[in-house]
């Protein structure tokens, strides 16, 4: 792999993008998106000079790995609106260059990094209950306050870690839910790498713990991260496998149908994302139908909140990766911001209508949905690198359509 294949396959997965995706941008097949990152000496510049400008690589860093120097004066490369000029070696310049793109700030990842390098054993409060703790960071999920979380999370592993020396199932549960929320909010941001640390660390401590639910808790967010990183395949066994564990208990209590479909949801979009139609929709008609057995708002202690109204949200996520925005839209055309209980889900019902809209072609009600979700939670627009990319596109595309300057304006702050 060369410089900037490999600074291109970073950027890509930055975005949260498939090599479909990124194939899809630049005109050619994710077979060859595929052999250009992982060629160490690639042919065709045109298309490695493409990818790496729609991955948002400065032309400077492309001709820098490239070997190519030009004629203008050697200026350190900038990587914030207002970052002062700085000599930057090359772990500190890709540190910054996968940290830009959001409004998270870089010293809180590094902190996160530094509590995975080194498992914390108490850096946090101490005085505060886990569980007390655990319930706040769950409510800066909810609200989407990302930044606050992630400041959090150190100190949080760090009272986990020391609570589970007491070596009892419910400690361990209570790790393996610290970790599955680190997973989420880093899922979120685009951070897949360190997700897949922390998605692991919350499977090992569910199955210390003996919990079916954290167990498959755990390999839910494991799977989504797996999707994320290109490897569908393996995604789909860990949450099918998950699937019939939970299945097999016979579905008797609330919180059991409840991860039974959320997990049926979640293996219908993967299926989705792979082109698979007709288990996709198989599946997600069977989490409806689970779903609609459950009340209209879960507990807010439930590791798994579906709802009749969430699993309807999924079935739109589902016909849009089937490219099919007509049923997407058809399948969200009863959803209300009242059916959902936070701001993080109210967003996201906005933001999935809105790529809903954008695969349609109609940008008015995509930058309307967009600006609904930007004033529900900030952080679901400026924080998500795929709705990123449509505010990107739309200000290219569309900068006259009402809202797009607003949506500009808010992901430059």
């Amino acid at each position: 792999m060369t410089a900037t294949s490999g600074l291109v396959q970073l950027g890509r997965r930055r975005l949260g993008w498939r090599q479909a995706d990124l194939g899809v941008r630049i005109g050619c097949s994710a077979s060859t998106v595929s052999r250009l990152e992982a060629s160490r000496h690639p042919a065709d510049i045109r298309l490695l000079t493409a990818a790496a400008t729609a991955v948002g690589l400065p032309p400077t860093l492309l001709a820098a790995a490239c070997g190519i120097t030009t004629g203008a004066d050697p200026r350190p490369t900038r990587v914030a609106p207002h970052a002062p000029p700085t000599e930057e070696d090359p772990m500190h310049r890709r540190t910054l260059l996968t940290a830009a793109g959001t409004a998270v700030p870089a010293s809180l990842l590094l902190a996160i990094d530094d509590a995975l390098a080194l498992t914390p054993t108490g850096a946090g409060a101490g005085t505060v209950p886990v569980d007390q703790r655990l319930g706040q960071a769950r409510k800066m999920w909810d609200t989407g306050r990302h930044t606050a979380l992630l400041a959090e999370l150190p100190g949080l592993l760090g009272d986990a870690h020391r609570a589970a020396r007491s070596r009892t199932p419910l400690d361990h549960a209570r790790l393996s839910a610290c970790y599955l929320l680190a997973t989420q909010v880093l899922g979120k941001i685009g951070r897949y790498e360190r997700a897949r640390l922390t998605a692991d660390r919350a499977t090992t401590y569910a199955a210390v713990a003996e919990s079916p639910i954290a167990t498959a808790a755990a390999a839910r967010e494991l799977s989504i991260v797996l999707r994320h990183q290109d490897q569908p395949a393996a995604a789909q066994r860990l949450v099918l496998a998950a699937l019939a564990e939970v299945e097999a208990t016979g579905l008797t209590t609330g919180t059991q149908t409840a991860a039974y479909a959320q997990m049926l949801c979640t293996t219908a979009y993967t299926a989705a994302r792979t082109g698979d139609r007709t288990q996709a929709l198989a599946m997600i008609t069977e989490a409806r139908r689970a779903a609609h057995r459950l009340p209209d708002t879960g507990p807010a202690d439930r590791l798994f909140r579906i709802s009749p109204a969430g699993a309807d949200l999924y079935a739109v996520g589902v016909h849009w990766a089937l490219g099919d925005a007509g049923a997407a839209l058809e399948a969200g055309r009863h959803l209300r911001p009242d059916q959902f209980p936070t701001p993080e889900r109210t967003s996201r019902m906005h933001t999935d209508l809105a790529r809903a809209w954008w695969q349609y072609g109609k940008p008015e009600q995509t930058a309307r949905e967009l600006l609904a979700a930007l004033r529900v939670s900030p952080s679901e627009v400026r924080d998500r690198p795929s709705i990123r990319t449509i505010v990107t596109d739309l200000s290219s595309r569309h900068p006259r359509t009402p809202g797009v300057r607003e949506l500009t304006l808010a992901l430059a702050r």
